[in-house]
């Protein structure tokens, strides 16, 4: 079936908006490997500097929701484009890293607002859900690919304040399009308008509420097991490229003659994130064949060995890191399918938005605290016990998604108590 108009304008307004936010979110580690030589400091401090914004980033989803609740996606979405091309303006113009913290806080806090805004807007606005769910998708792992490609080959050529500033450039070209965007924000839901969805706004009676509702259920473990996903991801995210460039295995490499300056590192990131196009893709399809517990399961085991394995697996050369990057790549982002389908089958279709506001906290807020952990090993430690450590939180989630699994195993139907289906 054919979108409607206005589903194709809430389409191009939230696929822009996704696309984004994500491009400006994988773009930060490749600065991260240049601050290091501008302000001469440790990765321990650079990590303290860069933790605030990411766990803004995580823990502003929740009350970016009860705003967007209240006030309507659009003007939450046109503030969070706004916010974050501010953001990098501020970093375009830093001459210390105190001011690199303000420009990633600006960055952080405006972030938190899209995916509760962008994802309230679809289910309310959209008739053909799952299709501009799907484009939704596909552009937000554009932006996560594109953000550190462009970041990457724009700093071969000019000074990382102008790059910082270039990257804004498409954030504010997004917030003149959607200004001039029409459409119904509610045209999904029908017998609502816009007074009425305003009206729907959680009390805060009724937040604290459906939350014990929430905690005292399946969710809460689902929870935890998506907050130790986030630890591992946002840990191996954020520091990749800082120990990719520092690997013996890339010494003496380039990428031609004739291309002086081209860190291959870089590259080798924006790879590892192409690959996780494909892995989120994969993970997504067989959500439909596997009960979430179990893919949670599998994953989680082969994330502790792929981390546990880094180290022996770089010093055999350049080939050997090139498939163990593509690996992580893959199932770094196939995970995600499985956590967010587990979110939806543990939870009632009237406190969805609430949970997956949680469910955001967890991944991006407290996951997040690995970036101060990871600093602080990567400065201390060596890079094995990095490696180690994030093992552990990947062999935590198993842990956990094995409880997970054998709680459903008491009930006399697994896959329908996960599913919610009496196959």
């Amino acid at each position: 079936m054919a979108l409607s108009a206005n589903d194709r304008s809430i389409a191009g307004f939230t696929m822009a908006g996704h696309s984004l936010v994500h491009w400006f979110e994988t773009s930060i580690p490749i600065f991260l490997v240049v601050w290091l030589a501008e302000f001469d400091v440790s990765v321990a401090v650079l990590g303290l500097v860069l933790a605030p914004s990411y766990g803004l980033f995580g823990f502003g989803a929740l009350p970016a929701g009860i705003l967007a609740d209240k006030y309507g996606p659009k003007r939450l979405v046109l503030a969070c484009l706004a916010g974050m091309s501010l953001g990098f303006l501020v970093l375009a113009v830093s001459t210390s890293i105190y001011a690199i913290a303000a420009g990633l806080i600006v960055w952080g806090l405006a972030a938190s607002v899209y995916h509760p805004s962008g994802l309230s807007l679809i289910s309310t606005g959209v008739a053909e859900r799952g299709t501009v769910f799907a484009y939704h998708g596909i552009a937000g792992n554009v932006g996560i690919a594109l953000g550190p490609f462009v970041a990457a080959t724009l700093l071969i050529f000019f000074p990382w304040q102008l790059v910082a500033a270039l990257l804004a450039i498409p954030g504010l070209f997004a917030v003149v399009y959607g200004l001039s965007a029409d459409f119904d924000p509610t045209g999904g839901v029908e017998g609502m308008d816009a007074s009425e969805a305003s009206d729907k706004a959680l009390s805060l009676s009724d937040l604290l509420g459906n939350t014990r509702t929430l905690f005292t259920s399946v969710f809460a473990l689902v929870f935890v097991i998506v907050t130790f996903e986030g630890l591992f991801y946002r840990g191996m995210l954020t520091y990749l490229p800082e120990i990719l460039q520092g690997l013996p295995a890339l010494e003496g490499f380039t990428v031609g003659p004739d291309l002086e300056g081209i860190e291959p590192s870089r590259y080798i990131y924006v790879g590892f994130l192409v690959v996780g196009i494909v892995g989120q893709y994969a993970g997504g399809k067989l959500t439909d064949r596997m009960i979430p517990s179990r893919g949670l399961l599998g994953i989680f085991v082969v994330l502790a060995a792929l981390a546990l394995a880094f180290i022996p697996v770089t010093g055999m050369g350049m080939a050997p890191l090139l498939v163990l990057c593509g690996l992580l790549g893959f199932f770094l982002f196939a995970i995600q399918p499985f956590y967010q389908d587990a979110v939806a089958v543990h939870t009632s279709a009237d406190s969805r938005g609430l949970s997956y506001g949680y469910t955001y906290l967890g991944e991006f807020g407290l996951g997040s605290g690995s970036i101060a952990i990871g600093g602080f090993l990567l400065d201390a430690f060596s890079l094995a016990t990095f490696f180690a450590v994030l093992a552990a939180f990947a062999l935590i989630g198993a842990g956990l998604s094995a409880g997970l699994l054998t709680l459903l195993d008491r009930s006399e139907s697994p896959r329908a108590a996960e599913t919610g289906s009496d196959d």
